[in-house]
């Protein structure tokens, strides 16, 4: 049970802190005038939110490294090569983010790093994993059990970790577009792995990475009260970016990669609208959806957007609970 007393702790702490740095935070961003642009391809209800303040993945970003340093500080975690590698992807992801939106802000567009700049950064920070990942002795099979898969991708597993880091923070990234939809999913999300990796005892460090997980859901929910309809501040790529990394980083971590796609379903579909959409104008010039991706389907058809935010809270709330049960008990 003190692995569980750490988590509600460590959850919180951040929490209580997510608040005060917002409380702080948003009279900054409003004075610097880091404000959101809005893609004019969106909906006129988006264009209100225009000017709204943005990189505000600040508010759990920095209560989640303070409260890791005083849980590490007063002895209620310890330092492993698998909670460095979570704090690294989760750090450098975040500013990988930041540097888009302050590409973006000072440009007065949608256009921040470049394709092949991102792609650089995400090789070298899936180099760095990897190489931390191995020199502790990490293993480079590919295990799902339920499927009877047992494959040694030897130096391809860093290609792998590589596609899951990439797809995963692009997935959380397009999912955010609705106020709390990016937030309360991975919030849900970190919750349900939080729990995953509790069972995880094989796994060096595990119980860092459950404290870690429960860390970031406080965090998050710190971060709702200021992101929920109607929204005070965005994210920005400053927080999706490092949400969806860290997400494959710790299914990685603790071998449950197809606990990945359950848990994250609702990122992965509106990934896939995206792309169908895409490739069904490309290729036929034709839509399969009103607007791309999913949550802007529904708005186009003229849901209210909390509605919309919370159908796909129970969405995700329901693969969570359903992952847990495949990668706890099954």
């Amino acid at each position: 049970m003190l692995i569980l007393a750490k988590s509600i702790l460590g959850l919180t702490i951040a929490f209580v802190l997510a608040v005060v740095v917002g409380l702080f935070l948003l009279p900054v961003l409003k004075k610097i005038n880091f404000r959101q642009n809005i893609s004019r391809y969106i909906t006129e209800r988006h264009l209100l939110k225009e000017g709204t303040p943005t990189i505000g993945g600040l508010i759990f970003i920095i209560p989640v490294i303070i409260t890791m340093l005083f849980l590490y500080i007063r002895g209620s975690l310890e330092l492993s090569s698998s909670i460095i590698i979570v704090l690294f992807v989760f750090i450098s992801y975040s500013i990988l983010g930041f540097v888009d939106d302050l590409l973006k802000i000072k440009r007065h567009d949608n256009e921040g790093l470049s394709v092949m700049q991102k792609l650089i950064a995400q090789v070298l920070i899936a180099v760095v994993f990897f190489y931390i990942y191995m020199k502790d002795g990490g293993s480079t099979h590919l295990i799902i059990t339920s499927l009877g898969i047992d494959w040694d991708l030897k130096w391809f597993y860093g290609l792998f970790i590589l596609f899951l880091l990439v797809g995963s923070s692009n997935a959380v990234n397009i999912t955010d577009g609705e106020d709390g939809l990016a937030g309360g999913l991975s919030a849900i999300a970190f919750l349900s792995f939080g729990i995953i990796s509790w069972g995880t005892s094989w796994v060096k460090g595990y119980q860092e990475i459950a404290i870690f997980c429960f860390v970031l859901v406080g965090a998050l929910l710190g971060f709702l009260v200021y992101n929920s309809h109607p929204a005070k501040v965005f994210m920005g790529d400053t927080g999706s970016l490092g949400l969806g990394a860290t997400l494959a980083a710790v299914a990685i971590l603790t071998k449950h990669e197809l606990s990945l796609a359950i848990i994250g379903g609702v990122f992965i579909v509106e990934t896939l609208s995206s792309f169908f959409q895409m490739i069904s104008i490309i290729k036929f010039n034709k839509k399969l959806f009103l607007m791309a991706p999913l949550h802007h389907h529904f708005e186009a058809m003229g849901w209210n957007e909390q509605d919309i935010v919370k159908m796909f809270w129970i969405v995700g709330f329901i693969l969570g609970m359903a992952a847990i049960y495949y990668g706890v008990w099954l």
